[in-house]
């Protein structure tokens, strides 16, 4: 089970050839691990998953596994998806018996797989991981739209403890109510909208900001799920951090800010940070 109520999804550090840095990755986890962050989603999110091959995930994974540290004393999660399910599932089969918490699991972007093939793409990785997993659905990104019928199937797997929704926010009403288990929950996908989103029964976080002030947005998201008032000087910190992430390319926007701190995040694999000179 993954106890974690909020977990830092990280960007992937990469040199300016685009190649992969694996140790900026893991200074930059180390580097919240400090600040007292518990729990981080790595390989999962920031729109970096599908440009990272199986080779270059297995090395992520690997230099993760290297660190003691971190994977003794985190909640780790890796993200795993693939336009190819026998890659996913490679992926998955080397997680298993690994301290990895658990896996976020997507769904392969433009092939458009009907829902009884994305049930049995996602039975095969869990099968295969034998991880805590948090199903991941991404319409805009990807062009699949994992169903309402398809994720209630799907969560009657134990393995499956929740779904990272980013499409239509409604339906996580209808799941809640379908679903048979008290032990499901569901993820903000980033801070957008996110007071809406809890209010409508999100009541966990996948979060881009907190690569920059992971101790306000946990308090932020904490206050929110118990109904506290936030105080004009919180609203104000924390407006000045969504404006800072979230105004233009989020992605582009994190590495900046973290590459000032002196942790060696690198650049965006383009098009991703291209500018017209």
């Amino acid at each position: 089970m993954l106890k974690e109520k909020i977990h830092i999804a990280v960007p992937t550090a990469f040199f300016n050839d685009e190649s992969l840095n694996v140790q900026g990755t893991l200074d930059h986890i180390r580097d919240l691990y400090k600040q007292g962050v518990k729990s981080v989603l790595v390989s999962g999110s920031t729109g970096e998953q599908h440009s990272l091959n199986l080779k270059e995930k297995i090395a992520l994974l690997n230099g993760i596994l290297s660190e003691d540290e971190l994977i003794n004393n985190m909640e780790i999660i890796f993200g795993v998806s693939s336009i190819k399910q026998k890659e996913a599932e490679e992926l998955a089969k080397r997680i298993a018996n690994t301290n990895i918490a658990g896996i976020l699991l997507g769904y392969p972007p433009y092939i458009l797989p009907t829902q009884e093939e994305a049930v049995v793409y996602s039975q095969a990785i869990i099968n295969q991981s034998n991880k805590p997993t948090i199903l991941y659905n991404n319409p805009k990104r990807t062009g699949f739209d994992l169903s309402v019928e398809s994720i209630i199937r799907l969560s009657e797997i134990e393995l499956v403890i929740g779904l990272k929704e980013a499409g239509n926010e409604e339906k996580v009403e209808r799941v809640k109510k379908d679903v048979k288990r008290n032990n499901f929950y569901f993820y903000v996908g980033g801070e957008v909208n996110i007071e809406d989103k809890v209010l409508q029964g999100f009541d966990r976080l996948s979060s881009i900001a907190g690569n920059i002030s992971p101790v306000v947005i946990s308090q932020w998201f904490d206050k929110l799920l118990t109904k506290q008032k936030i105080t004009e000087q919180e609203r104000e910190k924390i407006d000045l951090i969504i404006e800072q992430v979230y105004q233009g390319t989020p992605l582009v926007n994190l590495k900046q800010l973290i590459n000032q701190k002196g942790i060696p995040i690198g650049i965006c694999r383009s098009p991703i940070g291209n500018t017209l000179n």
